[in-house]
């Protein structure tokens, strides 16, 4: 895999959520997930909220959050392996929230996807005991721990324009578990990326 290719999909996921961001409402009025508009069939809005964010400083978050995420996780992958990733991961986030956190009429947001490429992209280093991802892994499920018990701080949710889903990031991390097992059991029978 060339050098270029390793950033190709993050490149495009970038410059789609920031086209996104330019379309401004209107885009965020058909894209976003709402209870209602996906219960009427409108399921489009399952994938599309992922992409989508409450301002410029939510937008910037998941960026950097990107971007860190390419510098923690070397491994280069396919561009399919990123593209099922972002799918798989987005559909378990939205879909999660539209069946078990009904408290959520509406939620847009790409950090459940980034939590789940997180413990993707970290896990095959830490099972290979390397210490920068293993200090990683126990600053996420750190996080994930500090957010379950204290919640999001105020002044983040003023920043951010809107609450925190935290449920988001816990069904992103939920999925990527249930994909790491089940891509564990296709590796074994063909050695492509999963």
């Amino acid at each position: 895999m060339r050098s270029g290719e390793r950033w190709a999909v993050p490149a495009g996921v970038a410059l789609l959520c920031l086209l996104l961001a330019l379309g401004g409402d209107p885009v965020r009025d058909a894209l976003a997930y709402q209870r209602e508009a996906v219960a009427a069939g409108q399921w489009w809005r399952l994938l599309g909220a992922n992409f989508l964010h409450l301002g410029w400083y939510h937008l910037l978050l998941n960026l950097l959050g990107l971007w860190t995420l390419l510098l923690l996780c070397p491994e280069p992958l396919p561009a399919r392996t990123w593209l099922l990733r972002l799918l798989v991961l987005g559909l378990a986030v939205t879909l999660g929230i539209h069946v078990l956190a009904p408290q959520w009429r509406s939620y847009v947001g790409f950090s459940g996807i980034l939590h789940g490429l997180f413990l993707l992209g970290l896990l095959p280093q830490a099972l290979r005991r390397d210490g920068i991802a293993l200090a990683a892994l126990a600053c996420l499920a750190a996080k994930l721990a500090w957010e379950a018990f204290s919640g999001t701080p105020i002044s983040d949710e003023q920043a951010l324009g809107g609450r925190v889903a935290q449920e988001a990031h816990w069904f992103g991390i939920i999925a990527a578990l249930c994909y790491a097992a089940i891509a564990g059991l296709l590796r074994q029978r063909r050695p492509a990326a999963a």
